[in-house]
């Protein structure tokens, strides 16, 4: 900690942010859009491993009005996103696929032509439809999560593309399971839902009477969801962890009418994540990406709007990157799953969880052997010794420090000398 840095900061924050719009929208002011710059320097790395987390920072950019400036960023991004579709074709799970959709749909470019051109949105149906008939044969539980179930109908619905409204009011009941990960309601896919039954809930009002036990029933499970999501407040302003925020803030924005303004300051959520990005929490692209709109009052229902991409904000300068060799700290590792199988590693400061793992295996294939895939947020575990996570049987590996979980993932949480890690097969 710094103090002598941190307390001017918030001071500055805390007078210079628009303190307007008590929980309905309350943007970073223009004055201060430099405390934006770490998320962007974040987001504009050239090249990307997975097609979502290039188009969710494409997105972002976009609604934040990027588009107008730095065309040689856009475009290359846009260029990695449709060269990945046309190679991969239907190779995309159905949120991913959504995510692509938007990124590509959003701000009237034209993308939009690609979009029809592939056939992207009748691919998008399918794969619902998909995800739909898994759930009937496996217990309630879709092909992926109800995250991306969510991103599938609110882009279904922002496009005006087909589904069933009284499918969605049975599906997004607020007290189904898939809302919870281990006991715990989650508040990134309650936001994505909320933001997702809000597009169904405006389509909704335009239709005929005959669609208005489903607009109430639809309408009452945003309510429960916002409270679900209101409920994991904490006192500095963060809902659910630092990472869930902006999804949170998004959801709040559109959903105003159905909470009191005593339920939710706004400016402090803003400010703490502020001194979050100040303190280099958003280091991952995918997180950069879905807090930015938010600090700019704009949300993913904004995709198909007729002029929602303008903002004076601009793409900073990269600093200049130095090195240095960094020392060995050490680490306890554990795999628990019917017993508890531990080792003490060296790995360098600055190593996250990751290399932790990968010099546990160099040591002993046998007991520490994992396999790892990478997605937007970075890279996820999918097996140890062999036992592998799986959708259908709601299961997943744990990451703790401490017995405590981590809200970061295996790619972006940094370790400590003398840190006490685990990976835990767990149920959600």
């Amino acid at each position: 900690m710094r103090p002598t840095h941190q307390l001017p900061l918030m001071g500055l924050l805390l007078f210079s942010l628009i303190p307007s719009q008590l929980c309905k929208i309350c943007e970073v002011n223009e004055r201060v859009h430099f405390h934006l710059d770490p998320l962007l320097d974040t987001m504009i790395q050239p090249k990307y491993t997975s097609v979502t987390q290039t188009a969710s920072v494409l997105l972002s950019l976009r609604l934040v009005g990027i588009q107008n400036q730095n065309q040689t960023i856009l475009k290359e991004f846009s260029q990695q996103v449709r060269n990945t579709v046309e190679r991969r074709g239907l190779d995309l799970s159905s949120g991913q696929l959504a995510m692509v959709i938007l990124a590509l749909g959003a701000c009237h470019t034209h993308d939009e032509s690609f979009i029809f051109n592939q056939h992207l949105l009748s691919h998008l149906e399918n794969k619902f439809k998909a995800e739909l008939e898994n759930m009937e044969e496996h217990n309630g539980n879709p092909l992926t999560n109800y995250y991306q179930l969510s991103l599938d109908i609110l882009t279904l619905c922002l496009f005006n593309r087909t589904y069933s409204t009284a499918t969605v009011a049975k599906l997004f009941a607020p007290e189904n399971k898939n809302y919870y990960l281990g006991g715990q309601f989650s508040v990134d896919t309650g936001a994505m839902a909320v933001l997702a039954l809000t597009c169904v809930s405006r389509s909704l009002k335009e239709q005929p009477k005959a669609q208005e036990e489903n607009l109430q029933r639809i309408d009452n499970h945003i309510r429960s969801l916002v409270k679900k999501i209101l409920s994991e407040k904490k006192e500095n302003g963060l809902i659910g962890n630092t990472f869930s925020t902006g999804a949170a803030m998004q959801a709040l924005f559109v959903s105003s009418k159905y909470y009191s303004e005593s339920e939710w300051n706004c400016q402090e959520t803003r400010n703490t994540i502020l001194n979050e990005i100040s303190q280099g929490a958003f280091n991952i692209p995918a997180a950069a990406a879905q807090i930015l709109p938010a600090l700019l009052g704009k949300t993913y229902l904004d995709v198909t709007k007729d002029s929602p991409c303008n903002s004076p904000i601009s793409i900073p300068v990269p600093p200049p990157v130095t090195t240095s060799s960094p020392s060995l700290i050490s680490v306890h590792y554990s795999v628990k799953i019917d017993q508890t199988y531990s080792i003490n590693v060296r790995v360098p400061s600055g190593s996250v969880f990751l290399d932790v793992m990968k010099e546990a295996q160099k040591e002993n294939r046998t007991l520490f052997r994992f396999t790892v895939e990478q997605s937007e947020w970075g890279p996820y575990i999918t097996s140890v010794q062999g036992l592998n996570a799986n959708n259908n049987d709601r299961t997943y590996w744990e990451l703790l420090s401490g017995g405590k979980p981590l809200s970061q993932g295996v790619g972006s949480y940094v370790v400590h000398n003398g840190d006490n890690l685990e990976v835990l097969w767990s149920k959600y």
